[in-house]
C-alpha cells in the first residue's frame, strides 16, 4: 500500500478556480487500496472561488501571478507546499493535477511578463517542492501510463 499525496480537486472537493472540481473517476479506481492524502495549495491560501493565477518567469524565479491583480501569489502556495510536505513525511508518490500553476508536475504553462508562452511543460510551484525533496511524482493525464 502507498501513501500518495493527490490534488484534491482530483479526488472530487471543489477546489478549483471556479469552485468546481477535475474528479477522475478513472484513476480513483486506479489507486483503490491506496492511502489518499489530499492537498490544495491554492484553496489554503486563497479559498475558492478565486482569481486564476498563471505561473510567470520572472528575474526571482518561475513565480504564481494573479491575472487580476498581478499580485506575485507565489509565497503563500510555497508555504503550504513547505508546511504539507513537513507534515506529510512518508509520501511515496505525488500525483498533481496537470497545468496547474501550482501542481502541474510537467505539464503547466509558463509565460513571460508580458504573457507570451514559453514553455507547456514547467512544473508548478508545489510539485516542484515535492521534486526538490525527491518524492516520485507524476500529472494525473500521465498516472495511467505508468503503471
Amino acid at each position: 500500500m502507498k501513501t500518495i499525496a493527490i490534488s484534491a480537486c482530483l479526488l472530487g472537493k471543489k477546489c478549483r478556480y471556479d469552485a468546481s472540481d477535475n474528479t477522475n473517476a478513472i484513476l480513483l479506481e486506479k489507486l483503490q487500496g491506496e492511502i489518499l492524502i489530499p492537498f490544495c495549495p491554492e484553496d489554503d491560501a486563497f479559498g475558492t472561488p478565486r482569481p486564476t493565477m498563471d505561473l510567470i518567469f520572472t528575474p526571482m524565479g518561475n513565480r504564481t501571478i494573479s491575472n487580476q491583480t498581478g499580485e506575485d501569489l507565489s509565497d503563500p502556495v510555497i508555504d503550504y507546499a513547505n508546511g504539507f510536505f513537513n507534515t506529510h513525511t512518508n509520501i511515496d508518490l505525488f500525483i498533481g493535477k496537470d497545468r496547474s500553476p501550482s501542481c502541474g508536475v510537467c505539464s503547466a504553462k509558463l509565460y513571460d511578463t508580458k504573457k507570451t508562452l514559453l514553455s507547456e511543460s514547467e512544473t508548478g510551484l508545489m510539485a516542484k517542492e515535492a521534486k526538490r525533496r525527491e518524492i516520485p511524482c507524476i500529472d494525473a493525464e500521465k498516472y495511467g501510463e505508468v503503471i
